[in-house]
């Protein structure tokens, strides 16, 4: 209408900044030159990521593409589904199970320490073979469509926690792959076979890995992990591992 051409555009832009990213660009965009050109331009997503407290980061001060960022930046969250075991082992494909096989303790555990964020309360144990478990997630299902993976490349974040029991030794590993639509391994980490002692201290460990410019074609993250004992206990003196995450961020 005549009467929205004549507002001053910052103006229309604090208005379109209290509709829904999505609107904005499924619907608002569409509209007519001038939204298309709003929608499509920064200072309208500064607004929002202003608005919703989604700035004050290194990465955004330089972030090329703004809308991406709060995109980015709304979807955060860890793609691993039960990482601490609540749901025992739902989710996670049991890729390897030696011994006695994968098994969901409660914190601290025998031998055991209290894990460092209040709101873990299990963990899975691994016994005297070794015992891996992986989870593969679907980057589109998760709504990170092809041309943000492929364009923008935004960091694939891992991270994992591990501890031992301090009356055993024990070794841990960890590998995670970025994986193309074929399932061709496009990017991949991979932890050393790291050993912790008996007589150790418990506490628990994070390991973490960035992925960053991994070129174009990735569209699911596959993530293993595992270990088992050294001493070759019966039942569960293995590793312990929780609180899993993959996050894609901006």
């Amino acid at each position: 209408s005549p009467k929205m051409e004549s507002l001053p555009e910052a103006v229309l832009i604090r208005i379109l900044a209290s509709i829904p990213a999505v609107d904005l660009v499924l619907v608002c965009r569409l509209v007519c030159c001038q939204w298309k050109n709003l929608v499509d331009g920064a200072a309208l997503w500064i607004l929002k990521c202003q608005q919703e407290g989604l700035t004050g980061t290194e990465s955004q001060e330089n972030a090329e593409n703004w809308q991406n960022f709060y995109f980015l930046s709304k979807k955060k969250r860890n793609l691993i589904k039960n990482p601490c075991g609540e749901e025992d082992l739902q989710y996670w494909a049991e890729v390897e199970n030696g011994g006695d096989g994968w098994k969901i303790e409660e914190l601290p555990g025998d031998f055991g320490k209290e894990f460092p964020s209040e709101e873990v309360h299990k963990y899975f144990v691994t016994s005297y073979e070794w015992c891996r478990k992986s989870q593969v997630i679907d980057l589109r299902a998760e709504g990170y469509w092809e041309e943000l993976m492929d364009t923008t490349q935004p960091k694939v974040v891992v991270k994992d926690w591990y501890a031992g029991r301090s009356d055993a030794g024990c070794l841990y590993e960890l590998c995670v792959k970025l994986l193309s639509e074929n399932e061709d391994v496009l990017a991949e980490y991979k932890s050393e076979t790291i050993a912790i002692p008996q007589d150790n201290d418990a506490d628990w460990t994070e390991i973490s890995h960035t992925f960053s410019n991994y070129g174009p074609g990735v569209r699911f993250v596959c993530f293993e992990h595992g270990g088992q004992d050294t001493l070759f206990w019966k039942g569960w003196y293995g590793v312990r591992v929780t609180n899993s995450s993959v996050t894609v961020e901006p």
